[in-house]
């Protein structure tokens, strides 16, 4: 493997990684990856977590939604809100998710209310959709001094965040989505070393 493909997968770019750097892969580097390695299987291992617990529909508060009829009659539903948000602090990259009452995003827990679109929300367990730990200090190390292998886990990060969103999008109706993302992050962290080299 000489180069990456345009869309790489984790795993080759795992091998890439290692190649260029003769097998000695650095600890941020494998803190982010293993980070990211477990947001690609939030919808595939049978673990309980947010992200399956938002898209169980028996949770879902049904009233808060608006049916239509189509031309032959048959009935849909529409989808429940929510709002979502990047959440970056020093270290950790988070989606938020908040559900939408009265047209505004709340973050108080929820139990029967009949204006939630959820039967119960519990901001302990539902608000933090998932979390890449050590992304932000690796977003920094890779402007700094970081190959084309970290260059390329971080597009594919953001990659993985956009496709999670857009499988979010085909259940819930997304009011809005706040926050730097992943790829806005970044443009501020070139823009900040930009100016300080000039």
């Amino acid at each position: 493997m000489s180069k990456l493909s345009d869309n790489p997968s984790l795993k080759e770019i795992d091998a890439y990684k290692k190649k260029l750097n003769w097998g000695d892969v650095p600890t941020i580097y494998q803190l982010a990856t293993n980070s990211i390695r477990e947001m690609d299987g939030l919808l595939t291992h049978g673990f309980n977590n947010a992200f399956k617990q938002l898209l169980d529909q028996r949770n879902w508060n049904l009233n808060t939604t608006t049916q239509s009829s189509n031309i032959i009659g048959k009935v849909t539903t529409g989808k429940p809100k929510i709002s979502l948000y990047h959440n970056i602090n020093e270290q950790h990259y988070e989606l938020h998710c908040y559900p939408i009452i009265n047209n505004e995003p709340v973050k108080e827990a929820q139990f029967n209310n009949p204006q939630c679109p959820f039967i119960e929300w519990a901001p302990l367990t539902m608000q933090t959709l998932f979390r890449l730990n050590s992304l932000l200090p690796f977003i920094v190390y890779t402007f700094q001094k970081g190959d084309l292998a970290d260059y390329a886990l971080i597009r594919y990060a953001n990659q993985r965040v956009d496709e999670l969103i857009t499988v979010l999008s085909q259940s819930f109706d997304i009011t809005d989505i706040k926050g730097y993302s992943i790829a806005e992050f970044c443009k501020e962290v070139y823009r900040k070393q930009s100016q300080s080299q000039s």
